[in-house]
């Protein structure tokens, strides 16, 4: 089984991971600064959440469906909100009060790390931007998700990641040949910032810890979803060609797409010239791995379109579970196209712990089920010790823990 070790949500006992001993100040919301947060505290960081007294993180509404009590009906708990908020203490603050903002600004004089999405220029009001704690703070290592970034002519824009990735080029390259162009079915773009903001924040933390000095991260959504366009960017870059869309195929190896069986579809992933030659004596047409039109990758990305052609007629002639079983025997990649049931429920989810079950307050059954970290590490294994907490949750024991004893209302005074 994989190493993960998951402890008592509510006491939040848990085994010294990673990033033991760092404290994150969370003022982000959404999805891409939530999933960087989660990474860190799954990583070990105690991550505290500032969110608005009675409303929360947006994303707590955007459902159904819902966490369900006792009696089946909806909380305020959405399956959206727990896919990125686990690992978590959720303290309520209303930062656009004096005494509010007062307070974040002493807990951030406790962190390590000060995470946030706002507008550009949105926390400048409140005290909280970066030149506002730079001096008084100078280990901060602050990180501000954006949609455009700090600087740049579309600087003032929201950011939204469908929005990122029309901007940013994906959707014009996914999607069938003569359909619309198409979003990635999950928010990949706002998933991705966060992945490269955890990165950038570890690579702070490092340079903190030699030199002292904290610093400010700019991160775009747009800016990382130009830099994952990877290899189809990079083929614009050097042939002056815009990429077009081909639905499932892969713009530089062929065959590689989705083709359609007798009771369904499969994937296949010819890598190398070698693979075709045993996926072509598999389908029962050796010929055309001797054929000079096809002998080679190159060969066969010109002459593509008559390939798949040939190719797509026997398939559909093949039995899905004979071809995936074939090509796992003679070593040519390809596989089922799963439905989430089937992903969730399969020896490899469970081997790997990629489904998890968590103790949370308010769900009737006592607990929920999250999608587990994929990160693997031998010595300092990810753990689940808190559940995606309910709104305001660790408000009091937070602040008196980490303000000196001080309950909610003296921290909330204004110092005479």
């Amino acid at each position: 089984m994989a190493q993960t070790t998951i402890t008592d949500s509510a006491s939040g006992n848990r085994t010294a991971g990673a990033l033991d001993g760092l404290r994150i100040l969370d003022l982000s919301r959404i999805l891409a600064g939530p999933t960087c947060t989660q990474l860190l505290g799954d990583l070990g960081a105690d991550v505290i959440k500032i969110e608005r007294p009675g409303v929360g993180d947006d994303t707590r509404t955007w459902g159904p469906p819902f966490v369900t009590d006792t009696e089946g009906h909806d909380t305020n708990e959405s399956a959206y909100y727990l896919s990125s908020n686990r690992n978590k203490r959720s303290v309520a603050v209303d930062i656009a009060t004096p005494e509010g903002a007062v307070l974040v600004r002493r807990l951030a004089a406790k962190c390590d790390v000060l995470i946030e999405n706002f507008k550009v220029g949105g926390l400048a009001k409140y005290g909280l931007a970066y030149d506002d704690l730079k001096d008084e703070l100078p280990r901060l290592v602050y990180c501000s998700i954006t949609g455009f970034g700090q600087t740049g002519p579309n600087a003032h824009r929201a950011g939204y990641d469908i929005m990122a990735q029309g901007y940013g080029g994906i959707m014009s390259i996914t999607g069938a040949p003569d359909g619309e162009p198409m979003k990635v079915a999950v928010g990949i773009a706002d998933v991705m910032c966060g992945m490269y903001a955890s990165t950038a924040i570890l690579a702070a933390l490092r340079h903190r810890d030699r030199t002292g000095e904290g610093q400010h991260i700019d991160i775009a959504l747009v800016d990382t979803q130009m830099a994952w366009l990877i290899n189809e960017g990079t083929n614009y870059l050097v042939s002056g060609q815009p990429p077009k869309r081909r639905g499932n195929q892969h713009p530089n190896i062929v065959p590689y797409q989705v083709f359609e069986v007798a009771d369904g579809h499969i994937i296949v992933a010819v890598g190398n010239d070698a693979q075709f030659v045993h996926f072509c004596e598999l389908i029962g047409m050796p010929e055309l791995a001797g054929d000079e039109r096809y002998r080679t990758n190159a060969r066969r990305l010109y002459h593509r379109d008559e390939l798949i052609a040939v190719l797509a007629r026997r398939l559909r002639q093949m039995k899905k579970w004979v071809m995936i079983e074939g090509m796992e025997a003679c070593g040519v990649p390809g596989g089922p196209i799963n439905t989430l049931p089937e992903v969730f429920g399969s020896d490899q989810a469970r081997a790997r712990d990629m489904k998890i079950t968590m103790p949370h307050p308010l769900a009737g059954t006592g607990t929920v089920d999250l999608i587990g970290n994929p990160v693997k590490l031998s010595r300092t294994p990810v753990t689940y010790c808190r559940a995606p907490p309910v709104c305001g949750a660790d408000t009091v024991a937070t602040i008196r823990e980490i303000l000196g004893n001080e309950t909610l209302d003296e921290a909330l005074t204004p110092a005479e």
